[in-house]
């Protein structure tokens, strides 16, 4: 369910758009959208803040602080309830498109009665659009890939969103006497990028007292089913939950059964018969005397199969079996080897904390070490300068001196221009601890072009680390198109590592992109790309795509020890 901040930043973005598509101000619709971020990064439950210190958080004014406290004291926002009724409904369905903006899909509906993606569709399909001023072929064929996009991702929850709502379902029928065992299971524990659906297993003898609780738990917007074994809801967010009560002696079975995924749990089946056996959500039995063999948790299910445990983001059918035969599965990197975290962002460029408080966040994360590497300039919006990094790295060197438990390192996220060209010259960022390079524009380059771009960024001697390298973001825009394959090879030859990015909506690069690239021996790092002390968690999500990519610790350079880490850093590019 959506924490009070999250809710916020919704409402508050959402009427930022009906600003923009009602013609208001577009700097107070951009004035919205800004204080939306911070309110959404804000590290403080903003809903138990009054006005006043409402009006301290970055970005929020007077007017917003108050809207913001009359929705938490109310549950409304008459002003956004004022602009949902003079907007029809279907010009808001239609700006849940992702390549369409909220003036263009209020033309749409004024200049042709359009009202819905399925009648944007049609009008595409029967040249309705030609002619009409603003939307040529270009724009009608982002028009078609904005509806495919919106279409693919259907009713799929972010991994984040996700990973909330389960864990508060969790934490709440872990309290109920009686429970012995409480966890979600599914698609999530594999840490898919996104969920249709979140599945929580709980272990007990009596199932009435939790399918009472469960269906009585506040996110609960609608009960779906209410049964003796198994129910489902569905949150205010849309979410839905699915519940099963198994008994404890067939715990480790179920779990690894309601995991899933269905080619691996097959693959366990058919090595099961090979053995005499029947795997199923209650236990490996006997095929013969039908007599239970074990089913209390998923190590012993595995071990008596022959196998290792195998990890759950690794449990999708990709060779996983095989390799745990062979002795040969990867330990898999986790949370607890990073060492520090190589891209975050503070307020100096467009982080929403100042740089003093995400370093302060990260020493108590228990990092060895932590990089600033806010924007370079020629992201023209945050107005970066020479001047202004040269004044950050002074405040950074003395942060180094003050947390002596963890070392603070100044770096810079350069823009890969189209040419593969970056901000500052060599002799200026030769100055930094690090460089990040990431695309931020021109994401329509042919192949070539953006091939040439990727892999003469890795050439570059200042280069470090490529961030989020294929710029996708998920359910609103593809990664670009390029010879990824030829971009493997030129890291792996430079000794530029990949970024997995943890960002929810990128996962960057995603875990089939990192199995091809970990073939050319190419080094990685796994970072949150936080913008906001409340992002530093985001780490998790790039450990779970990680592993789903099957890596390990050595091939990510912020497991390593600083001073190994120092010496890849000379290296580089």
């Amino acid at each position: 369910m959506a924490r009070p901040n999250e809710e916020i930043a919704g409402l508050i973005q959402e009427y930022a758009d009906l600003l923009s598509v009602t013609g208001g101000d577009a700097f107070k619709a951009r004035a919205y959208e800004k204080a939306a971020r911070a309110l959404g990064g804000h590290h403080a439950d903003v809903s138990r803040l009054d006005v006043r210190q409402l009006r301290e958080i970055p970005g929020v004014g007077a007017s917003i602080a108050e809207k913001v406290a009359e929705y938490f004291r109310t549950g409304h926002i008459p002003a956004l309830d004022e602009r949902r009724t003079r907007i029809p409904s279907g010009v808001r369905e239609l700006i849940r498109i992702p390549t369409l903006g909220p003036k263009k899909a209020m033309a749409l509906h004024e200049d042709l009665g359009i009202a819905s993606v399925d009648q944007l569709s049609a009008a595409l399909d029967a040249g309705r659009l030609h002619g009409l001023k603003g939307f040529g072929p270009k724009t009608e064929e982002n028009l078609r890939h904005g509806i495919t996009l919106l279409r693919q991702a259907g009713g799929r929850i972010p991994l984040d969103q996700a990973l909330q709502t389960a864990e508060d379902v969790v934490a709440a029928l872990s309290a109920v006497p009686g429970c012995v065992r409480c966890a979600y299971a599914g698609s999530l524990r594999r840490m898919r990028e996104t969920i249709g659906d979140v599945d929580v297993l709980v272990a007990a003898e009596d199932s009435a007292p939790f399918m009472t609780a469960f269906t009585e738990l506040p996110c609960a917007a609608e009960v779906i089913a209410h049964g003796g074994t198994k129910s489902s809801l569905r949150t205010a967010e849309g979410v839905q939950v699915d519940l099963r009560v198994l008994p404890p002696a067939a715990w480790g079975a179920g779990l690894q059964y309601f995991t899933g995924s269905k080619a691996h749990n097959i693959g366990l089946r058919t090595i099961a018969v090979r053995h005499g056996l029947k795997l199923s959500e209650y236990g490996l039995f006997d095929a013969d005397s039908g007599e239970l063999v074990v089913s209390e948790t998923e190590e012993e299910v595995y071990a008596r199969l022959g196998l290792p445990w195998i990890p759950p983001p690794m449990r999708e059918d990709r060779g996983e079996i095989a390799a745990a035969l062979a002795g040969e599965l990867p330990d898999p990197v986790t949370e607890a080897d990073l060492r520090g975290d190589l891209h975050t962002h503070t307020d100096l460029t467009d982080g929403l904390a100042p740089l003093e408080d995400m370093v302060t966040a990260a020493a108590a994360r228990g990092y060895a070490y932590y990089a600033v590497t806010d924007h370079a300039p020629d992201l023209y919006m945050q107005q970066m300068t020479a001047e202004k990094a040269l004044a950050q790295r002074e405040r950074v060197r003395a942060l180094d001196r003050r947390h002596r438990g963890m070392r603070v390192l100044h770096g810079t996220e350069l823009n890969i221009g189209p040419d593969g060209e970056v901000d500052w010259p060599d002799d200026f960022l030769a100055g930094f601890d690090l460089c990040v390079a990431s695309i931020h524009s021109h994401f329509q380059l042919d192949r070539a072009a953006q091939t040439r771009r990727l892999i003469r960024a890795a050439e570059n001697p200042h280069v470090d680390i490529i961030g989020h390298p294929t710029t996708r973001h998920l359910g609103r825009r593809p990664g670009i198109d390029a010879d990824l394959e030829a971009v493997y090879a030129a890291c792996a030859r430079t000794g530029t590592a990949l970024e997995v990015n943890g960002q929810p909506e990128r996962l960057d690069l995603c875990d089939e992109d990192i199995r091809a690239a970990r073939g050319h021996g190419v080094r990685f790092a796994v970072d949150s790309d936080a913008h906001t002390p409340v992002h530093l968690p985001y780490v998790r999500y790039a450990v779970g795509t990680a592993q789903r990519g099957w890596l390990t610790a050595d091939e990510v350079v912020n497991t390593w020890p600083l001073r190994k880490l120092k010496s890849f850093l000379r290296t580089a590019g």
